[in-house]
């Protein structure tokens, strides 16, 4: 949290959802929103209600709070908040900017496992690309800057994907509608405390939803908008 505060950002806040962690999450964020009124928030959820509704009720949030910006991002420092302010600038000419791992300059953790490295550059490169149509390098990523007008317009009550799979759903629907992204490239570093997710029903779940969105989203087309709006790209 010190990191986060630490930036500099003018108007930061910060919204910490908590499913009922039972490492503790919960009361430590607690503390930190004590130590911090009116930049730290907690939302505290009965249980696991999964991975999409927490982001969406944390979108929802920042939207009612006035928010003109929002960033998505891991609470277990896999996402580096130096990489904020970077995001926020270039959000200023891009609907979406994303932190990938798979453009020129982006990377993962050494301690990755050829086979998880594998697994996760062909979902993103292969599977997710060759299905859908995304532009994007990196459809899984999970450290994201939107700009206000993008959430508003998404019906975010209507994105249906609970898991991993929230963020190719998020990423189709920005293309769909025309927005424009930015891929910037991140180093991603493992968790520092605890476990991966990505159990076996997980996995699962995202490679047949994949299908489900194409086919949910299938008349979705652009929609009007004024500046930034276009294209899609990386930058170096």
């Amino acid at each position: 949290m010190g990191e986060l505060l630490s930036l500099g950002v003018p108007g930061l806040r910060v919204l910490v959802v908590d499913d009922a962690s039972p490492d503790g999450t919960g009361a430590i964020a607690d503390g930190l929103a004590a130590e911090h009124p009116r930049v730290v928030e907690v939302m505290h959820r009965a249980g696991k209600m999964g991975l999409g509704t927490a982001y969406v009720a944390g979108f929802q949030h920042a939207l009612r709070s006035g928010a003109d910006y929002v960033v998505q991002m891991d609470a277990d420092f896999s996402h580096s908040p130096a990489y904020i302010p970077s995001f926020i600038e270039a959000a200023r000419r891009y609907d979406v900017v994303i932190g990938s791992r798979y453009v020129p300059g982006g990377s993962t953790d050494e301690r990755w496992s050829f086979w998880r490295y594998l697994l996760s550059w062909w979902a993103n490169q292969c599977y997710s690309r060759l299905i859908l149509g995304l532009q994007v390098r990196d459809a899984t990523a999970g450290f994201k800057c939107f700009r206000r007008a993008v959430l508003e317009t998404i019906d975010l009550s209507s994105v249906g994907s609970s898991g991993y799979i929230f963020q190719v759903e998020m990423a189709y629907l920005c293309q769909k509608l025309g927005f424009s992204a930015l891929e910037v490239p991140i180093h991603f570093e493992d968790r520092r405390i605890g476990r991966s997710k990505m159990s076996v029903p997980v996995k699962l779940e995202a490679a047949w939803r994949v299908w489900q969105i194409r086919w949910r989203y299938r008349h979705l087309g652009p929609v009007a908008s004024d500046e930034p709006g276009g294209a899609t790209g990386v930058r170096p």
